[in-house]
């Protein structure tokens, strides 16, 4: 029996479960925070063409989002407040809560009384922090994604081998030949597929590297999820 232990390589990540929302106010002026999830920047557009619609009469929409395992995509606008009084303080508070796919839109009200720049800040900051603070907080497991193709002959030895962790079925298609789309949690891919490959050739695991094919049975990675 294989036993599947993930290697030191880093493959969760913690995010906000759905939107939520926080408040601040100071000397007339709003700030109203909008946090939500976002796996990449189509769903940050997203996010601010919803809020923009929400509020097209505001002074400012200032965010800021991090993306990614490695949270190396990452962008802080002030949308016209001073420089850096707006988008950093957002991103700050993003990354003091230890996230990543995650964007704080913040939208400014203005109250006729001018703030300052350390006024801003903190009014960004403490509005982004309340509407965190109204997320639940989740950890997600990066997985990829493949498809086996395989012929019916192959179909007990297949089922046998991905019913149980840490293989996860995410969908089925049966038609002339077998087709069924999985998940792996990324630091397990190796392993498993090694033993996938085992069960269903009918070898040894040592004997899977030197396997050029296994005639009637393909694996075809489809990406990251």
């Amino acid at each position: 029996m294989c036993t599947f232990t993930p290697v030191e390589t880093k493959d969760t990540y913690k995010t906000i479960a759905k939107d939520s929302f926080g408040e601040f106010k100071d000397r007339g002026s709003k700030f109203l925070a909008y946090a939500y999830p976002a796996e990449d920047k189509t769903e940050v557009e997203s996010a601010l063409t919803q809020v923009r619609k929400l509020h097209p009469k505001a002074r400012h929409h200032c965010y800021a989002y991090r993306l990614g395992l490695d949270k190396n995509n990452f962008r802080a606008n002030d949308d016209g407040e001073p420089s850096g009084t707006a988008g950093r303080p957002i991103l700050g508070q993003i990354d003091s809560a230890g996230l990543t796919n995650t964007i704080v839109i913040v939208v400014r009200y203005f109250g006729g009384t001018l703030l300052g720049a350390s006024g801003l800040i903190n009014a960004y900051k403490k509005s982004t922090a309340e509407a965190l603070s109204q997320a639940q907080v989740i950890e997600k497991i990066v997985e990829e994604k493949f498809t086996l193709y395989f012929d019916y002959g192959h179909m007990s030895k297949v089922m046998n081998a991905i019913s149980k962790p840490p293989f996860r079925i995410v969908e089925q298609r049966f038609t002339e030949t077998a087709e069924l789309d999985i998940a792996l949690r990324k630091t397990l891919v190796d392993d498993a597929l090694v033993q996938l490959k085992a069960q269903v050739a009918e070898v040894y695991l040592e004997e899977v590297a030197d396997l050029e094919e296994i005639p009637g049975f393909k694996i075809e990675l489809q990406g990251t999820i």
